[in-house]
């Protein structure tokens, strides 16, 4: 099964720190989905079976989608104050779960573990 664009990117931004490399192409990805330019806050949250390893909620409007997941992600994985650093392992026992704030009310999709 594949996952969403956004689920995709949630990951990436994750593997991005665990590999010490970029590799998400920004202009590519806007190119490709227009819908990333928009301003629309979101919360990420990462789930090791039912207990919660990091959330992140977008703060500020001001940046695109594309802005808040990449940072939330990261946010969410390597900076959440009372969980502290998600761990390699961790991060591919962790189910991502994402919650669009949209003017229509809130999506929610989610993305499960990487290994069960």
């Amino acid at each position: 099964m594949s996952r969403s664009v956004l689920l995709q990117l949630a990951r990436d931004s994750i593997e991005e720190v665990l590999q010490a490399q970029r590799t998400i192409d920004k202009k590519q990805l806007l190119q490709e989905h227009p819908l990333l330019n928009e301003t629309i806050p979101i919360s990420i949250s990462l789930y090791m079976g039912k207990e919660l390893k990091g959330t992140y909620t977008s703060q500020s409007e001001e940046k695109s989608l594309l802005e808040n997941i990449i940072l939330g992600a990261k946010k969410a994985a390597f900076e959440d104050e009372t969980r502290g650093v998600l761990t390699t392992s961790e991060y591919l026992h962790s189910e991502v779960e994402l919650i669009l704030k949209t003017s229509d009310g809130e999506m929610n999709e989610s993305d499960p573990a990487i290994i069960s």
